[in-house]
């Protein structure tokens, strides 16, 4: 993969418990800066990125939310990911008044002005691979969920 990407089994987040999409949200990004990936601000950003475009995506259970901010606020790039301890309801990115439940959150923190897109595809590759995400969903811990994830994002 072009972009730098570093996984941290700190932003590995299993079972994250969360009132709401927002509560997630908010959660998995202050945890990115306190692990120094993000700057002040990333968070809001996050949020009010979610409020005016959706991040969930369509698909069979697990379904995954794909949020991200501007480059400007990423120091380095790298993705948190978060299985829900229970899902909570996200806007379908392609059709707003849609609302979808929520499994994994693979929050994308891109630090170059061009790498979402290279990151995406390998998203993509993620959420189309049924027992993969399956696997992603299940995964009771921290090093399971980077095992998981360096085979896809590391190669």
């Amino acid at each position: 993969m072009a972009v730098d990407l570093v996984i941290d089994k700190k932003l590995l987040l299993p079972h994250l418990k969360a009132k709401d999409n927002l509560d997630a949200l908010g959660q998995i990004a202050d945890n990115l800066q306190r692990q120094g990936y993000v700057k002040a601000g990333y968070k809001q950003a996050i949020l009010d990125r979610e409020a005016e475009y959706p991040t969930g995506l369509p698909s069979p259970r697990p379904t995954v939310a794909i949020p991200h901010a501007n480059y400007q606020l990423v120091k380095k790039t790298t993705i948190s990911v978060a299985t829900l301890a229970h899902p909570v309801k996200f806007h379908d990115m392609g059709d707003v008044e849609n609302e979808l439940e929520v499994d994994v959150i693979i929050m994308m923190a891109v630090g170059e002005p061009h790498g979402q897109v290279e990151m995406l595809q390998k998203i993509v590759e993620v959420i189309q691979d049924d027992h993969l995400r399956h696997e992603i969903a299940n995964a009771k811990d921290a090093e399971t969920l980077y095992r998981l994830l360096s085979k896809t994002f590391e190669a």
